[in-house]
């Protein structure tokens, strides 16, 4: 076996990875760049056929949407080269629920098709069939999870997203609708003075958009989070809770926008409070469409039901602790010219 076709195998292996990782992390945008431009996603069995990655995506975001929880494992299968394309097969195992109540467990193999593309390889073609499947109840469940609404998921309306730009605009914020995470992630870039301080608040919206990555690892500003992973928190305590609180530029999301025009942000630590209120001079939020809820008691129940179990979840993977709703920021306005609203047309993010 030649290099190449070692670097080929390992390439087609670390893509089918890239999927399952992509589908665990809800990252929509991602999972639909792993397939060529006209690539086709077949699953008979729901019954579902998405063809180019504009409608994997958006059929893709319709699936999420139903998801209670859903957990995949890839199994490696064969692979058969022949120049650059290539066939194969990956073996699943998924647990699921959907927010209506439909659940089990199946084994399923994805029939592939793969392309060697500029980009490296690429799915042509996945189809999916299933050859066992356990509709009964699970026993199980998301760690501490309450059952969320099943709104709280799915994408608001054009006709939503509007009303919510009319609402913020006429409060003070800047607001602004794109379609998609890369769209953000170049507006975000164009907002931020080039050589500014810049302190990125936790997010998943930042990190599955590359934004966090743009702004602490590139060299267009000043980033705050490398400063502050240098100091040492028992002697720099006083330095870092300035550097937080204070940046040229604070950029996140939040928990829940409302349609009358308010911001909701719930926070453990309240570490990226102080920059959110006013203490940053320019602050930018990322906000995926399903956070737009109609008022601000729809806006708190979404905190506490649907967000916190996704964030403690996450707390617990990373931090091993929970999460907790210790502090709660409501902002109902803006000074003009200071707060930037992205929304992004997707559901992204808790």
């Amino acid at each position: 076996m030649d290099l190449q076709t070692v670097a080929d195998r390992v390439e087609i292996e670390a893509l089918r990875g890239e999927f399952t990782d992509a589908a665990m992390m809800r990252n929509r945008p991602r999972l639909a760049a792993l397939f060529t431009e006209d690539g086709v996603l077949r699953m008979p069995n729901v019954p579902v056929e998405f063809t180019g990655r504009e409608a994997i995506l958006a059929g893709g975001e319709k699936l999420q949407a139903q998801w209670d929880f859903f957990v995949q494992n890839t199994h490696p299968g064969s692979i058969q080269l022949a120049g650059d394309s290539a066939t194969g097969r990956t073996y699943m195992h998924e647990v699921v629920r959907t927010l209506t109540g439909h659940e089990g467990i199946n084994f399923a193999i994805y029939h592939d098709r793969y392309q060697r593309t500029a980009d490296g390889w690429r799915f042509a073609e996945r189809v999916y069939e299933v050859r066992y499947l356990d509709p009964s109840p699970l026993a199980g469940g998301a760690p501490e999870a309450k059952p969320s609404e099943p709104g709280f998921a799915v994408a608001a309306t054009d006709a939503a997203l509007d009303r919510t730009v009319a609402a913020l605009t006429a409060n003070g914020f800047t607001a602004e609708i794109v379609d998609d995470l890369p769209a953000a992630r170049t507006r975000v870039a164009e907002l931020i003075p080039a050589g500014a301080s810049v302190f990125t608040s936790a997010s998943e919206t930042l990190r599955l958009s590359g934004i966090d990555d743009d702004i602490n690892r590139g060299d267009a500003y000043d980033p705050v989070k490398p400063r502050l992973y240098a100091i040492d928190r028992a002697t720099g305590a006083d330095e870092i809770r300035r550097l937080m609180s204070i940046p040229d530029v604070v950029v996140g999301s939040v928990a829940a926008v409302t349609e009358t025009g308010s911001l909701v942000v719930a926070s453990a630590t309240g570490s990226q409070l102080p920059a959110y209120a006013g203490g940053a001079a320019k602050a930018i939020w990322i906000v995926g469409a399903q956070k737009v809820v109609p008022d601000l008691s729809t806006a708190l129940r979404r905190v506490e039901e649907h967000a916190l179990p996704l964030e403690d979840a996450r707390a617990k993977l990373v931090y091993g602790k929970s999460s907790a709703i210790n502090r709660l920021l409501v902002l109902n306005a803006e000074n003009p010219g200071r707060g930037t609203v992205v929304l992004v047309r997707e559901a992204v993010g808790f």
